[in-house]
């Protein structure tokens, strides 16, 4: 990746009071690549994905996108609201929990259609149109498009995220765990169909998860973080495959195979200092 070319996200901190949530964290992902944010909970993934689309305010370090400077937009005296719209675009989350992002008053069209009028100058034709289209890419049709997202299931109502999400034609799409609530064959589905979105779209794809199975299946690289720090990072192959740092290895041996020991893995863990699972 070149000095102007993707994300890099550089030297981020974040504390509340006297914790430090992320410290030092650096890493960056190249326009159109995938990268998984791992790690046990109170490691500092969803703040660091926080900071990123301007949820969180970082204390020190900075995030740019092809080479311009996402922070600005959370200074006084920034960029107009245009320019925060369009900053705002470029990238966009998905939950682990959907139902919780969508509006549950308003139906499954015009949550997407929603999206387009705040970011775009488009008809009411062309908006009906450009949903269907969206719809249509996540597998959903007109049926879904007039219901309420109560009356979708859990994996329809997360195809519904992202197809809100795309609506915007963001460059990163960061999803929080976004299949962790999800039955393991509808998590195969998502992860199909964000595997098809990435290779026909060219959006690049941050994946904050604790599950290995899944970062193994959807990323290149992977950021390792504990206690809201960097402790390994590099091609997903070598880090979990032949891992460096004793708490990757550690992650890697918390997960349930046969013969596996949970009550030796629960000394590992506290020999380390770490959290229980």
């Amino acid at each position: 990746m070149t000095e102007t070319s993707g994300l890099a996200v550089r030297g981020l901190r974040k504390a509340y009071g006297d914790h430090v949530a992320v410290d030092d964290v650096s890493f960056t992902l190249a326009p159109g690549s995938s990268l998984g944010i791992v790690g046990e909970s109170g490691s500092g993934k969803t703040t660091t994905v926080r900071m990123l689309v301007g949820l969180e305010r970082a204390d020190a370090g900075s995030v740019t996108l092809d080479g311009r400077d996402r922070s600005a937009g959370t200074r006084r005296g920034g960029p107009r609201r245009a320019e925060r719209l369009a900053r705002a675009r470029e990238i966009q989350m998905v939950f682990q929990d959907p139902y919780l992002s969508l509006d549950p008053r308003i139906t499954v069209g015009g949550c997407v259609d929603e999206v387009l009028r705040l970011h775009f100058r488009l008809g009411p034709a062309a908006r009906r149109a450009r949903v269907a289209e969206l719809l249509d890419q996540v597998g959903l049709g007109p049926r879904e498009a007039a219901a309420l997202p109560r009356a979708l299931s859990g994996g329809q109502r997360q195809r519904v995220a992202i197809a809100r999400a795309l609506a915007a034609e963001p460059r990163v799409l960061v999803l929080d765990e976004a299949v962790a609530a999800l039955d393991v064959s509808i998590q195969a589905q998502i992860l199909e169909l964000l595997t098809g979105i990435r290779r026909d779209a060219g959006i690049g794809y941050l994946f904050v998860t604790h599950d290995l199975g899944v970062v193994r299946h959807i990323t290149e690289e992977v950021v390792v973080l504990r206690h809201g720090r960097v402790v390994e990072s590099g091609a997903t192959d070598r880090v979990l495959g032949a891992p460096e740092h004793p708490y990757t290895r550690l992650l890697l041996d918390s997960v349930p195979r046969r013969g596996w020991d949970p009550a030796r893995i629960d000394g590992a863990r506290a020999a380390a200092g770490g959290p229980r699972p």
